[in-house]
């Protein structure tokens, strides 16, 4: 009998663009299904009057009906509906990431903390080619904000943090993201040649989130899909996405978008991750399973110590006896030791770390 989730789950219209209000939407979907919620607002600009460059010519700016409110009342009461909408979608461990700028980032962080959502992060999403200010009287707006937040508390969210420091050339990521804007190739065009969509994000930044905080299988909405970058990026990765938008244009080109999209294969969706995530293997089962024989001597990496095997996956050396790890730390006088790295035996006239075979013994589970 399938549980209560799996049954909601199955209702779910995965991989699919649904059109409508965002807030109507996500009422209307089961409660507690959404892994992750991609959510870029609008970002209500309050544009008064054309932007020009110094040589006259108009900027193509956002002045958009759908970014336009009446006032911040307004705006923060469109905020709320649709973030207590979010949290009614998101599963026990579920999270949120929120975009947006100085205009409207602030209002919406505090709207997430006052409905109960747990703020993880602030990331600042660094520009590499941003658009100047033009009017020289302000500085060049060079970042927008990100806020990744749990569903409350409490949420075991994922994050796969060797994967991020793996992204990273081995350094652990910070919380400033250095990116180009959404440009050249990338930048979608309608039938007309223009942008199809005035804040299309490059699917750089949607990588980075969903490898960094969800796994394949996972489900992602998307209330704002607009072109639907956060669908086309989930698509590759392996994931479950959700799109809601209510702009019949937006649609007609994410759908085009998507339908070009390949997932990649299931060995290249696999990423780095954490030790403690790795299956518990004892160092018995190498005894067990004559992978190493009691009586068999193990070496020190280092040279300098020596230990034999015993039928309980112990280890003896001169009046010190217990496991790996005990052995070792008293060998060498010091408080802990990583048996795994610190013993090695013999094999064709070669010393081998003992943990080639935990690897091998992992490799099969």
């Amino acid at each position: 009998m399938m549980t209560k989730t799996k049954t909601e789950a199955a209702k779910l219209p995965l991989n699919q663009i649904l059109c409508g209000d965002s807030i109507e939407l996500m009422n209307s979907l089961p409660e507690g299904t959404v892994d992750l919620i991609f959510a870029d607002p609008p970002y209500n600009l309050q544009l008064r009057g054309d932007l020009h460059r110094p040589d006259n010519s108009r900027v193509d700016a956002v002045d958009d009906a759908w970014d336009q409110f009446a006032s911040f009342k307004v705006y923060d009461q469109f905020t709320q509906e649709w973030l207590a909408a979010a949290r009614r979608l998101l599963k026990p461990n579920g999270a949120i990431w929120v975009i947006g700028s100085y205009h409207n980032i602030f209002r919406v962080g505090a709207a997430l903390q006052n409905q109960g959502y747990w703020i993880l992060n602030d990331v600042v999403w660094r520009k590499s080619n941003p658009m100047p200010n033009f009017r020289g009287k302000r500085l060049t707006n060079a970042h927008e904000t990100l806020i990744w937040a749990s569903k409350d508390e409490n949420s075991k969210y994922t994050f796969n943090y060797e994967a991020l420091k793996a992204l990273n050339e081995g350094t652990q990521m910070r919380s400033d993201w250095v990116l180009p804007i959404c440009s050249g190739h990338e930048r979608l065009k309608n039938s007309e040649g223009e942008k199809a969509h005035p804040t299309q994000k490059p699917e750089s930044l949607l990588h980075r989130v969903l490898v960094g905080t969800t796994n394949p299988g996972d489900v992602v909405l998307d209330p704002f899909f607009g072109t639907g970058t956060t669908g086309a990026v989930a698509k590759k990765l392996g994931r479950n996405f959700i799109g809601l938008e209510r702009d019949a244009g937006y649609i007609e080109v994410a759908r085009n978008r998507l339908g070009k999209v390949r997932k990649f294969d299931s060995e290249s969706l696999e990423v780095t991750k954490s030790k403690r995530a790795e299956p518990r293997v004892p160092f018995g089962q190498l005894v067990e399973r004559g992978m190493l024989s009691p009586g068999e001597t193990l070496t020190s990496l280092n040279g300098r110590h020596s230990a034999r095997v015993r039928a309980d996956g112990t280890l003896i050396a001169k009046d010190v006896r217990g496991s790996i790890h005990q052995v070792g730390a008293a060998l060498e006088s010091a408080p802990s030791c990583n048996g795994w790295t610190y013993w090695c035996f013999r094999r064709d006239g070669k010393t081998v770390p003992i943990d080639l075979l935990r690897q091998q013994i992992r490799s099969e589970l």
